[in-house]
């Protein structure tokens, strides 16, 4: 069986496009709260009061508490610079590492 999957996913053109590398490891563990965070961009909302139309979801990947910053797809990067340094750094300190999710 192994070997028919093998040789179908090798002739499907989706299955080369989609096909997930299979030397990936995962994230070790981290040792304290806030010093690994993962962040993303959610995007496409609707416009608030204040013309923000995105999050910025910032969370801790230890106790996977979060913070979720309004944005708008159009602020500068040093604008999305000073809102890092003013919510997360002020708040939890420099982390160790980012993940982009």
């Amino acid at each position: 069986m192994k070997k028919e999957i093998a040789e179908y996913v090798s002739r499907c053109g989706i299955c080369q496009q989609v096909k997930i590398a299979m030397d990936l490891q995962p994230l070790p563990i981290p040792e304290w709260k806030w010093e690994n965070i993962a962040m993303d961009f959610v995007t496409g909302l609707p416009k608030e009061k204040k013309g923000n139309e995105a999050i910025w979801a910032v969370v801790d990947r230890l106790m996977k508490s979060a913070l979720f910053l309004p944005t708008k797809m159009t602020d500068p990067v040093d604008k999305l610079a000073k809102l890092y340094v003013n919510e997360v750094i002020r708040l939890h300190g420099v982390p160790l590492s980012i993940v982009s999710i």
